[in-house]
This record gives structure tokens, sequence and C-alpha cells, in this order.
């Protein structure tokens, strides 16, 4: 059942595995959050640091070069809060120290939004299998928003740290095989395009062409033109979706 496109949070939380990867899922929803008063935080797992096929590079100077990337794209989308976590590109795995780090981030942050890779989704299309690291940090990421961020008696080195436990409200699942929600990005298409641009040790000038192609591919059925889409999960009711939100 397709749910109505909800209204823009008040702040979310984009975790992803690599630079770029906020780019190709959710930057047209992003920039119209952005674009609407919401405070989004970039959190990036890996250093990105095993991307190119240059005999010449090497993982530190990969890593500087895609931290600057990200952080271009991410500005010309509105948004402010950059983590990069640092974890080894291509090795990722889904572990209590990963998920104790995310939940640390989500308890500093304190998001109503949490957007993620879908882990479950392990073939995107008949032509790409989706990245380890991709399906790794989706799975941490939403053990760490469920239940590790709720409960007050995990992590309790976190306690010791003064984190209070924090409830997402909504996860948002990019890369679903089963979306029920749709966001309208024909006014923001072109700043997607943009941030795509700005990572230019990983994407050529095809990467324009191939943003229109995802953006009407994502909104097939749907009465706009260009969309991205979501497994949405809600977690807490929020004010005005059919209650006050739970304490």
């Amino acid at each position: 059942m397709t749910t109505p496109t909800p209204p823009s949070p008040a702040s979310a939380m984009v975790i992803v595995a690599h630079p770029d990867d906020a780019e190709f899922m959710v930057a047209g929803t992003v920039a119209k959050w952005c674009a609407e008063g919401a405070a989004v935080t970039y959190v990036i797992v890996t250093k990105g640091d095993k991307g190119s096929d240059d005999p010449a590079m090497t993982p530190s100077r990969l890593t500087a070069i895609r931290e600057a990337e990200q952080r271009a794209a991410g500005g010309i989308l509105g948004v402010q809060n950059f983590v990069f976590m640092g974890y080894e590109d291509g090795y990722l795995q889904h572990t209590l120290a990963l998920r104790e780090d995310l939940t640390r981030l989500i308890r500093i942050h304190r998001p109503q939004v949490v957007v993620c890779f879908d882990p479950t989704n392990r073939f995107l299309g008949d032509n790409y299998v989706n990245h380890p690291d991709h399906r790794a940090s989706g799975d941490a990421a939403i053990d760490a928003v469920f239940p590790s961020a709720r409960d007050r008696l995990t992590f309790p080195a976190l306690l010791a740290d003064g984190l209070e436990p924090h409830k997402v409200a909504e996860l948002w699942l990019g890369g679903s095989a089963q979306p029920n929600v749709w966001v309208d990005i024909g006014e923001t298409l072109a700043l997607k395009q943009q941030a795509l641009a700005a990572h230019p040790s990983q994407l050529g000038p095809e990467i324009q062409e191939f943003a229109l192609e995802m953006g009407r591919g994502s909104a097939i059925g749907q009465p706009f033109e260009f969309a991205e889409s979501f497994r949405r999960i809600v977690l807490e009711t929020p004010p005005g979706e059919g209650g006050e939100a739970k304490e």
C-alpha cells in the first residue's frame, strides 16, 4: 500500500557506507528537506579508500579526496553536519562495535528520521549486486535505531558518557524492493545531479543522464516525473500523523 509522502522532518540522519552513496540514494529528498528547514547529518561509515583503478593512487590520498568530495556534494544540498567514521572500505561487517558506534551518533544527534540502505535487498535490478558494505551498514544502522539507541541498558558506556536513550520516529530504507513512499524530486533533481557531479574521482559526465533515468524509473506509477523511493518504517508516530508522539 502506498503511503502519502509525509512532511519533511525537523532532523534527519543519513547513514551510508561510502562517500557518494547518499547522492545516489537520497540527494533529491535531502535537498527538499534542507530547503524546508531540516537539520541533516551525513554519516559516512567507511573511508571509501578502495574505489580507484589508478595504479598511482594510495588509500590515504583517496580517503582525503573522497571526504572533500562528500563535503562538497552535501554542501550543494544544504547538509551542514558530516561524520566520517573511518572504517575500512570493502571489509565492513555488522559487528557490535559498529552498532555501538552508530548508537552513539544517534544519541548525540537525536534525529527524527534515519535513512539507510535496505539490507534485505541483495540485488538491485538485473545488473547490479548490492555492495556488501551497503548491506552491513544498513543492518548495523537499523539495529542501532532499534533497539540500541532506545534502550537505556544497552551499551552502558554511552550512559556513562551522558548520552541518554533516543527514540527515532522513522526509518527510511533506500534501495528497497518494497518501497511504500515516493518523494517528488522534480524541483531538486538538478541539485541531485550537481551533487553527484561533485564526486569526479568516482563518476563521469554520464552520471547526469543516469540521474535522470534513476529519477524516472523510481517515479513509475506515480503522479510526477522524477522520484526517489523508500520503505518507510514508522516507529514513533509524529504529532499530526494519527496521534501525539510517544514519550
